[in-house]
Formats: C-alpha cells, sequence, structure tokens
C-alpha cells in the first residue's frame, strides 16, 4: 500500500505525476480557514507532509501520529518546530542551493534599486510629474565602489559579495559567527564585527537566518550606529529587525533608505508607515520567486520527502538528529 502525503502546496504537472507514481496524495489547495480544516482532518492518515507558508506547530503535528517526513519548499525552517519533530523522529528537509542565485539577484536589485530611487522616480514620470531636468532634489547614490556590508556570509551572503566585488568594484565587509579565511581571498572581504560593520558599511544587508539568537538583532541602538548616508536591505527574515525602530530611523533620515523584500508580518499591513515613505522599496517576499527557481525548489523537495518516505535519507537533512533515531 502507496504511503499518504498531504501536499499543501500546488506542483507543475510533472512532479504531481511523480509524486502520484509513489505515494497517494492529498492536495490541500490554499491555506485558508475552509482547506486548513481539511488539511486537520487529513493529518492523522498523513505519512508525509509537503508544502511551504504553514507553521507546523506541536499543536498540529500532534494530529498526525503516522508522520514520518516533513519536505519544507524553502531554505528558512522558521516554521517549524525542531526540537518535537526530532524528539518525535520526523524528517525535516529544506531547499537550500537551488535559490541561492535568485534570492542574491533580489538583494542587488534592492540595493540598486535603493540607490538609485528608482521606485520613487518612476512612480514620478507614471502620475505626469516629470516635467523639467531632474536636479539634486531627486538624485540618486552611486552602488559603484560603495563599501558593502553583509550580515551572515551564508550562501546568499556570498552570492551577493560576488555581485558586489566582481561586478561593482564594492570593498566588501562582513558579520558572521566566525571569520571566513576562503570568502575573504576570493573577495578581498574583511571580517568586523557588528558594530564596525554597521558604522563602515555604505550598503548593511541582512542575509542571515531567523533563530532566537538573531530575533531582533537589528534594532534602535543599532540603527544609531549607521551613518546618515547607509541604506539598509533586508533579504532575510523580517523578524530579524525592530521594525519600529527601522520605521523611525527611516522618518528621522538617520539613514538614508531602505530596500526590503521581508516584513515582521506578512503580508505587510496596508496602513503601515513604511508604505508612506518615499525612502523605502517594498516587495512582497520575492527572493526566490522567479519560474525556474520556485520549479527547481518543488524538484528539490519532492526528491526529498520520496527519499525520506523511501526509508532512505533526504539530501537536504535539517534535523540529523532524527534520523539516528530511526
Amino acid at each position: 500500500m502507496k504511503k499518504h502525503l498531504l501536499l499543501y502546496k500546488k506542483l507543475s504537472p510533472s512532479l504531481m505525476a511523480r509524486l502520484q507514481e509513489q505515494v497517494a496524495v492529498t492536495l490541500i489547495e490554499n491555506l485558508d480557514d475552509t482547506d486548513l480544516e481539511h488539511l486537520r482532518q487529513a493529518l492523522p492518515e498523513a505519512h508525509g507532509l509537503l508544502g511551504a507558508s504553514l507553521r507546523l506547530d506541536a499543536a498540529l503535528l500532534d494530529l498526525a501520529p503516522r508522520l514520518e517526513a516533513v519536505a519544507s519548499v524553502s531554505v528558512g525552517v522558521d516554521n517549524y518546530d525542531i526540537d518535537y519533530l526530532t524528539r518525535r523522529g520526523i524528517l525535516l528537509s529544506n531547499t537550500p542551493d537551488v535559490l541561492t542565485e535568485t534570492t542574491a539577484d533580489t538583494g542587488f536589485a534592492l540595493i540598486l534599486a535603493s540607490a538609485r530611487r528608482v521606485v520613487e522616480l518612476a512612480g514620478m514620470v507614471r502620475a505626469g510629474q516629470w516635467n523639467h531636468s531632474i536636479g539634486p532634489a531627486h538624485f540618486g547614490s552611486d552602488v559603484h565602489g560603495k563599501t558593502l556590508g553583509i550580515i551572515g556570509m551564508g550562501r546568499i551572503g556570498e552570492a551577493l559579495a560576488q555581485r558586489g566585488h566582481f561586478g561593482f568594484g564594492m570593498p566588501v565587509i562582513y558579520h558572521s559567527n566566525h571569520p571566513k579565511p576562503a570568502v575573504e581571498q576570493r573577495f578581498g572581504a574583511r571580517y568586523r564585527s557588528l558594530e564596525q560593520l554597521l558604522q563602515e558599511a555604505d550598503f548593511i544587508c541582512l542575509t542571515l537566518p531567523l533563530t532566537p539568537q538573531t530575533q531582533g538583532l537589528i534594532g534602535a541602538r543599532e540603527f544609531a550606529l549607521m551613518r546618515p548616508e547607509s541604506i539598509f536591505i533586508n533579504i532575510s527574515r523580517g523578524k530579524v529587525v525592530d521594525e519600529a525602530a527601522l520605521i523611525q530611523a527611516l522618518q528621522e533620515r538617520r539613514i538614508r533608505g531602505a530596500g526590503l523584500d521581508v516584513f515582521e508580518r506578512e503580508p505587510l499591513d496596508h496602513h503601515s508607515p513604511l508604505l508612506q515613505l518615499s525612502n523605502v522599496v517594498a516587495t512582497p517576499h520575492i527572493g526566490s520567486a522567479t519560474f525556474e527557481t520556485r520549479e527547481a525548489m518543488a524538484r528539490c523537495a519532492v526528491d526529498n520527502i520520496l527519499a525520506a518516505l523511501a526509508g532512505d535519507r533526504p539530501a537536504n537533512l535539517v534535523n540529523p538528529a532524527a534520523w539516528n533515531r530511526q
């Protein structure tokens, strides 16, 4: 008898066909209240879960006594109670690597758009307000040659450093848990304490995961260390930043601007003060949102879940201790 997979993300026909060849699939098409109730009703029979953007806590997972594996179509795993999954021996996998370059593209798009005020000035043209030559009131900032500061030098941080160093001649400084000699050799990067980086960088880019240690890492104290010319970029997780402190820093022009793809609460509230600020570029969490990358992520998640349900160790196992419990 085939094992039962509860799928809460639409997949391409080819990936769906591949799943259905090997497991029995129940598809939950949306995550609204009605379909969430359908998901709860299906959990008792589920051996595997595959999807994204759903917080799977202990209360929900207690409804799934047969559960063996969860495959997340994401690189971030802050939606999962990893300790709980590990105690039960449930394998959690994610989709790293395949979204690295695309997310770095998004980060650099935000750097360019924020520095050159692309969204603001394009809106001026669209509104019919371009009536004379652009003067200093509408000037932006150069990107080439400026100092790129990266907080979190993982895969995405390295891809961002590559773009800045080789493409724009930017000196790279970074902060992470420890110095990375290979990164320093490849990009001429220099390790800095968090405080030093905030004081030195022209562009301050967050590319680190959300953990108990990083939640609220950037707050009022950190914004006060930045220079008035600094531009703040976040392509990591919204809760790494104290959003109220960010809003205040922007309103008071203590930093020049911000490019934000993530927020404390998503979708961003329509009445957020961030949307009233001309020095903010806000995008709807599009870091990996291209046709090619989202299909690659889904394919990776399918590989992970099918391996786990077949009794094999998935390639992108987040909690190896759960494998050791089996």
